[in-house]
């Protein structure tokens, strides 16, 4: 990171973010990279800047999208700087809770064509997904996706995973932030956990995400038993 982020700033309270400002580099060994973690543990903070400072825009799309629906974004942005072996010649910004409104974005200055044919507006939400990674995703690319998992169903998610397989092969960087444990299960990944500690990296199956969800499909009824128990 460069630059001391200011002492009152909210991305002080993320313990993540504070754990950046110790360290000199954070470096992507693989292809894919997933961060994961609890809900507020800072993946998607970072996620965000990592996306800004690479030129793509705050609310999802590539660097030539400009609008701006609300302005809500960190200024983490602002305080890293990446460092690349090769400039990719594509990329993508996709994050599931503003995909709405980079598909709007799109409907009124883009080639539908590039999309499929059919406006994502069109589509259910799962299929505008995959129709964005399968026909603007064009390799040779940075690509950087904030919980894709949100919009898609199992099967839906296996098909992303090999989208995904393919554009790695055509020399493609991926940096994901997810909750699924199909997903971070890709190989030729390595997965970064955010937690209390800081960043650290981990191996799939010591993962919590992996863990809860063995545990439940193990035995559902036991879990399920546990959790609603009226006992005080």
């Amino acid at each position: 990171m460069t630059g001391a982020i200011h002492a009152s700033s909210y991305l002080h309270t993320i313990p993540a973010i504070r754990y950046l400002e110790s360290i000199p580099v954070l470096s992507f060994q693989k292809p894919i990279t997933f961060f994961v973690g609890e809900n507020g543990s800072g993946k998607s903070t970072l996620l965000e800047a990592l996306a800004v400072s690479s030129g793509f825009n705050a609310e999802g799309g590539s660097r030539d999208f400009s609008f701006s629906t609300r302005d809500t974004h960190s200024d983490l942005s602002e305080h890293i700087t990446l460092i690349r072996s090769s400039y990719p010649k594509d990329g993508f910004f996709l994050r599931a809770e503003s995909f709405y409104n980079a598909a709007s974005y799109l409907d009124e200055n883009s080639t539908l064509k590039r999309y499929g044919g059919v406006s994502l507006h069109a589509r259910s939400h799962g299929e505008a997904f995959l129709a964005l990674v399968e026909n603007r995703f064009e390799g040779n690319g940075l690509y950087i996706l904030d919980e894709p998992e949100a919009a898609l169903s199992p099967m839906r998610l296996l098909t992303l995973i090999a989208h995904i397989d393919r554009l790695r092969k055509m020399n493609s960087q991926f940096i994901i932030a997810t909750h699924s444990p199909i997903l971070m299960a890709m190989p030729d990944s390595e997965i970064l956990a955010f937690s209390e500690s800081g960043i650290d990296l981990t191996d799939y199956r010591d993962t919590e995400h992996y863990f809860i969800t063995r545990q439940f499909l193990e035995n559902p009824e036991r879990m399920l038993k546990y959790l609603l128990s009226d006992e005080e």
